[in-house]
């Protein structure tokens, strides 16, 4: 890798789904330029699809080896960004994902941890975005759809492969376009 820092942020947004043309997740992303805040941005289109979710960026981590995995995933009904504290070892879907599968009231990965904790300083982060006057808030539920499957997944192989990677999750709401 070239350039003055050695330090990479995976970054992630979901395609769309629900019958929405966009996701704004990855919106976001794909405005991101190459290198911000020193660190060089690697970044992943996940689709919204139980279990290759989590294969995608899980397989992207082993591939870039970043130092920090930062996840943005639609949450039409929240009017703020929402900082994610915890992701918890259930799905349970009020709709199919992309490919069709309802998952309801099943473990991501059985006999995993019950919760995981995500490990960027999600204070810090809501702080800074409100100094910058982005309406922010740090939420206590990633939900039980495929954003929480995705970040829960992504912890769970942090932890089970004693990586030293921080990672986090953001949802935002809607755009006007939707």
């Amino acid at each position: 890798m070239s350039g003055k820092s050695s330090r990479k942020v995976l970054v992630t947004g979901f395609m769309p789904f629900g019958g929405e043309a966009i996701n704004p997740s990855w919106e976001i992303v794909k405005a991101l330029p190459d290198v911000m805040g020193g660190a060089r941005l690697a970044k992943v289109k996940v689709p919204v699809e139980f279990g290759k979710a989590i294969e995608a960026v899980t397989q992207a981590i082993d591939r870039v080896k970043p130092d920090m995995v930062i996840g943005f995933g639609q949450a039409g009904g929240r009017s703020r960004m929402s900082v994610e504290r915890i992701a918890i070892n259930i799905d349970d879907a009020r709709i199919p994902d992309n490919a069709g599968a309802m998952h309801i009231d099943q473990p991501i990965v059985d006999g995993g941890a019950a919760a995981y904790f995500c490990s960027v300083p999600i204070k810090a982060m809501v702080a800074a975005m409100t100094k910058a006057g982005v309406p922010a808030e740090i939420s206590n539920t990633a939900g039980t759809y495929v954003c929480n499957h995705l970040i829960y997944g992504v912890l769970h192989h942090i932890a089970a492969r004693h990586l030293a990677i921080r990672a986090g999750f953001i949802h935002v709401p809607y755009v006007e376009a939707q």
